[in-house]
């Protein structure tokens, strides 16, 4: 294994983790302005107001994300599999 090859698979592999979470991230940053845009307009400062809304949404957004999620995980853990033999040369 080459120093070039280490560091181009951890760049895939960060990339891949990067993409897999942005889903659940962007969600939970929509619903966190729009419950804070809410409270501001309302005067509601309860901290633990934003936490149920944005549960709600990251688990209802994984529900939906998963099978992209895994298609992305298998055909990344096929290919690192298919090509081990390439890879102790």
């Amino acid at each position: 294994m080459t120093p070039e090859f280490v560091i181009g698979f951890a760049r895939q592999s960060i990339e891949l983790a990067l993409m897999i979470a942005m889903p659940m991230l962007g969600i939970g940053l929509l619903v966190g302005i729009v419950v804070s845009v809410i409270q501001a307009a309302t005067q509601i400062q309860e901290m633990t107001l934003t936490f149920i809304p944005k549960v709600v949404a990251i688990f209802l957004a994984l529900l939906l994300a998963f099978p992209w999620i895994l298609d992305k995980m298998v055909t990344f853990t096929r290919n690192l599999i298919i090509n081990i033999p390439n890879y102790v040369r």
